[in-house]
């Protein structure tokens, strides 16, 4: 029992690690587009562009304030759940695990974000006839797939435990 658990929390960590990586490669990568040209407005085709923008806020630009207030509450409460996905992560089983993992990594590459530039570079700019979704990052990709993939999950297990009855 003890090395399943620990087998686990090791893949748990890799897929962590992974997200958080990537998150943070492609923000580099676009930061250091932003010193070289002084602007990142990329067009890539008609439904995707490059455009940095910095988020105050929270996922997807909302609640956005110029308060410090507001930001380091944020942040805090930002903190809190970290904690929470990681204890979930713990004591979940494998497959949810991992979900959850996924969700700390992208979590924790907008954390950093906050702590090092008080903000977090957003710059994916998806869009559609003129009309444009939030403008969100990598991180917020594996979040939203984890929370997607979790939901899946639960009604998968509410299936065949309603199956069983």
């Amino acid at each position: 029992m003890g090395n399943e658990k620990l087998n686990k929390l090791l893949i748990g960590f890799v897929f962590l690690v992974v997200c958080f990586a990537l998150d943070r490669l492609s923000k580099i990568y676009i930061l250091n587009i932003l010193n070289n040209e002084g602007q990142v407005d990329l067009y890539i085709n008609q439904f995707l562009n490059i455009y940095l923008v910095w988020n105050t806020g929270i996922g997807f630009g909302l609640f956005s304030s110029e308060s410090n207030f507001f930001y380091n509450f944020f942040t805090f409460i930002i903190i809190i759940i970290n904690f929470l996905i990681l204890y979930f992560a713990l004591i979940e089983t494998k497959i949810k695990s991992f979900f959850l993992m996924i969700i700390l990594g992208g979590s924790l590459g907008n954390l950093f974000d906050r702590f090092y530039y008080k903000a977090v570079p957003d710059f994916i700019d998806l869009n559609y006839a003129g009309y444009h979704w939030f403008i969100f990052n990598v991180a917020d990709i594996f979040i939203t797939i984890g929370i997607i993939c979790l939901i899946f999950i639960e009604f998968i297990f509410y299936k065949k435990n309603n199956e069983k009855k």
